[in-house]
């Protein structure tokens, strides 16, 4: 059986970050109810902060280096997509804005995308509505209903049902990125060595899917 591919992307600078860690939770929970089914998951993490540099390389030459391309095609080849940002000033921060400005935008149409952001305080959450959401839209993703947004105070918040605090709002947005990602072929390795064609799903499939 071919596994699906998951890339999670997290822009978090610190280290240890808050990003990565809610980028960790989203993609294990999405493994798990993707497991529950019997199926297989390649999870790829990529970490912005080690590619900042390549990045600005990038605007500057046009041409990726081996690490950044390496993280373009992990995303292109990818069967879902988890994208975490740190908000800062009301909106994404401009590392996780630069590196999806230096990918094609044709490679993310109709992926299935969970959407994520970390930051000090509650009042920030909207950004994911008002900036991450938008971004995505305009790059023609599938994205699932529910973001996640974590505020400092969230991490201490417990619950098993899908209103309660942060563990319910990622085992809910994890089991909406599974049911579009079970709704697609999995990709494979491609044969030329790039990017897969991505199998097209009816329209009233993907809604299907995010009952689950």
């Amino acid at each position: 059986m071919t596994a699906y591919r998951l890339a999670v992307v997290s822009a978090g600078l610190s280290k240890p970050s808050s990003t990565r860690l809610l980028a960790d939770r989203l993609a294990d929970a999405t493994v798990r109810r993707l497991a529950a089914d019997g199926r297989e998951v390649e999870v790829t993490v990529i970490e912005l902060r080690d590619l900042a540099t390549d990045i600005a390389h990038n605007f500057v030459t046009g041409f990726p280096g081996a690490a950044l391309r390496e993280a373009i095609e992990t995303v292109t080849r990818a069967d879902g997509l988890i994208a975490v940002t740190p908000i800062f000033t009301a909106s994404y921060s401009g590392l996780f804005k630069s590196f999806f400005d230096v990918i094609d935008p044709d490679v993310l149409s109709g992926k299935p995308v969970l959407i994520a952001a970390t930051g000090g305080t509650p009042r920030h959450s909207l950004a994911l509505e008002h900036a991450v959401r938008p971004l995505f839209g305009y790059l023609r993703s599938v994205v699932v209903p529910t973001s996640v947004y974590a505020a400092t105070d969230d991490w201490g918040t417990t619950g098993d049902r899908l209103t309660d605090g942060l563990p319910g709002r990622i085992d809910r947005a994890a089991g909406e990125l599974a049911g579009l990602i079970a709704g697609r072929a999995p990709s494979g390795p491609a044969a030329d060595g790039g990017a897969s064609e991505e199998a097209v799903v009816p329209f009233a499939e993907q809604l299907a899917a995010l009952r689950v």
